[in-house]
């Protein structure tokens, strides 16, 4: 490879990337950070506006995106989605809920709402996506993890378990699909301020606390997951398959612990 081959290793020209949970925070950060790279853009969310939204964001900014509404947890819904594009090169999916309580006061409903989402519903979209990318030969499938697939804390058990369960699906899939060329990855981030971990942002000790058991000293914004979802989608990350790539501010590398609120 000369310097211009290697200066091209980020490149996503001509690519076609579905992005879900496009509507906002880190799934709307990896789409516009997969756009700047030269990717197609399908913006997609449970929530039509804000996919729309997205959408037309980046091509007021002059990337090409189209957007549509899909439930992940739907499966027939999901397949048929896929199905229906012209291609697809590459998969991001990033939903997830969290239901913060102790094991003990956990009802049978709160369970299903988050194996529902987080885990059910994310290994249909990668399903899906893997059949169709090992049919065309090739492809790269990005789930969302996180620390909390390695480490645990007080009211995290059934989102833990979710976590846990995507990273090994993500390695199984890699391992299945790898001969097709198929690479399928975990990212694990750590506290980053998204809608989801809003509540904890409006309680101060709680967010300090946290803010303080990781390296950086800080949460992450949400922008700051874009570059790990660009390098695992290209060429530049084109022999990673099964990994979980942990983008935490050194949270699991010191080991920061904090009981919350419960």
């Amino acid at each position: 490879m000369n310097i211009k081959d290697y200066g091209n290793l980020f490149d996503l020209s001509g690519k076609t990337a579905l992005v879900i949970g496009a509507g906002g925070g880190i799934g709307q950060a990896a789409a516009k950070g997969l756009a700047a790279h030269g990717a197609n853009l399908i913006c997609a969310d449970l929530f039509p506006d804000v996919a729309k939204k997205t959408a037309d964001e980046l091509n007021s900014e002059g990337a090409s995106a189209s957007s549509l509404a899909i439930d992940i947890t739907k499966i027939d819904e999901m397949q048929s989605i896929i199905d229906g594009l012209d291609k697809l090169d590459i998969l991001v999916s990033t939903p997830a809920v969290n239901v913060r309580k102790a094991i003990l006061d956990y009802t049978a409903d709160e369970f299903d709402k988050v194996i529902n989402l987080n885990l059910k519903g994310n290994f249909f979209a990668m399903q899906s996506a893997g059949r169709r990318m090992a049919e065309q030969g090739g492809g790269s499938i990005i789930l969302f993890a996180s620390i909390r697939a390695l480490m645990v804390e007080p009211g995290q058990s059934v989102y833990a378990a979710t976590k846990a369960g995507t990273l090994s699906i993500v390695r199984t899939l890699a391992a299945e699909l790898g001969s097709k060329g198929v690479r399928a990855n975990a990212i694990g981030p750590g506290v980053v301020e998204t809608p989801l971990t809003a509540p904890i942002k409006d309680d101060p000790d709680w967010y300090n606390a946290y803010a303080k058991r990781n390296a950086l000293g800080r949460w992450a914004r949400a922008e700051e997951l874009a570059g790990p979802v660009v390098y695992l989608a290209s060429n530049a990350a084109s022999y990673v398959t099964g990994t979980l790539t942990l983008v935490d501010g050194g949270w699991t590398a010191i080991d920061g612990r904090f009981t919350p609120p419960l």
